[in-house]
């Protein structure tokens, strides 16, 4: 009986520890439908955080390539590609980093915060954080 319950105290404990976080797996909604259109997983190497594509629900576009891409991600494939880099802690914001819009292969400077455990905003932006684009991602359940 102690077991169980301590089993599912350090679940629960996981799991309110991983909702107040940038880190997990995120809902990615495409502008002009509002539908799920991918999964982005956001990770941290070194202290420093980034996100990749883990899933594409369209199975028409799972291999589709990155052919506007410029650099190191022309021609990748879009499924795995590494769209968010560079990013470090700035108090309760994560900056400093760039984001790929494989859509459009355009990089902008970033930045990302937490809204509240399952909402996440992405801000990018050419030159100044006033003039760009924000999304916001929800995190998959």
């Amino acid at each position: 009986m102690r077991k169980t319950i301590l089993t599912a105290l350090l679940f629960i404990i996981t799991i309110s520890i991983n909702a107040q976080t940038i880190f997990g797996k995120w809902n990615s909604r495409n502008e002009e439908t509002g539908k799920v259109d991918s999964v982005i997983e956001v990770y941290k190497k070194e202290g420093v955080a980034f996100a990749k594509i883990i899933d594409i629900t369209n199975p028409e576009r799972k291999k589709a390539i990155c052919n506007l891409c410029e650099g190191e991600n022309k021609d990748k494939p879009i499924l795995g590609l590494n769209i968010l880099s560079g990013l470090e802690k700035d108090g309760d914001e994560w900056s400093g980093g760039k984001i790929i819009d494989p859509r459009s292969g355009k990089v902008y400077k970033c930045y990302i915060k937490l809204e509240n455990p399952n909402k996440l905003k992405i801000r990018g932006y050419l030159g100044f954080a006033l003039i760009g684009k924000t999304a916001y991602w929800e995190r998959v359940q």
